[in-house]
């Protein structure tokens, strides 16, 4: 226990908060918040951000053999996180509802919000990614970080939508919405071709 603690360095700390910063993206998921929020009534940042640090810590520790339980591999993770990517870019930029979702509450907390939006495959995958470079507990002190950032950002939806406006979430969500879908373009690509491969 004191070696795992004793790894500790606070500049891989940053280097690796910085990528998982980059992966989870709080800021860029705004106006898909706000549009969960407006579908589901509310948010509970605590519930959410509690349960998107479990996920990451536990995959963190578990990491592949997870998915190995259920015979599931990371690319076939990452495809299936793609297609829901996928179908809300298409609901953020048509301004339909392909998906009627009648989650409220914590559960809209969970799906698809705590996962696949904040816990999702590309995170999950980076983390992995991670533990080939720095020592666990660094990459544990900068999934903390993370989860403090997306809980304050959780936190100030209310303020956002007063800040946005309600034409400025609209040009958000249709810009945000070609900018997903072409993550989940590329996640599909580059995941699908290892998959047959």
């Amino acid at each position: 226990m004191f070696e795992f603690f004793a790894s500790f360095n606070l500049i891989d700390t940053f280097k690796a908060s910085i990528v998982l910063f980059a992966v989870i993206d709080i800021v860029g998921s705004i106006p898909i918040i706000l549009k969960i929020k407006a579908d589901s009534g509310e948010i509970h940042a605590a519930y959410t951000s509690t349960v998107a640090l479990a996920l990451l810590i536990g995959f963190l520790i578990l990491g592949e053999s997870i998915l190995a339980l259920f015979g599931v591999n990371i690319e076939s993770f990452a495809v299936a996180g793609s297609f829901i990517l996928f179908i809300m870019s298409f609901e953020m930029i048509l301004g339909i509802n392909l998906f009627k979702d009648n989650s409220v509450g914590k559960t809209a907390s969970i799906v698809p919000l705590a996962f696949p939006i904040i816990a999702g495959a590309g995170s999950m995958t980076t983390i992995v990614a991670l533990r080939a470079e720095y020592d666990a507990i660094n990459i544990v002190m900068a999934i903390v970080v993370n989860i403090l950032i997306v809980y304050l950002v959780l936190k100030s939806t209310k303020r956002l939508e007063v800040i946005l406006g309600v034409g400025g979430i609209a040009i958000l969500k249709k810009v945000f919405g070609i900018i997903l879908l072409a993550i989940a373009v590329k996640l599909f690509s580059t995941n699908v071709q290892q998959l047959f491969n």
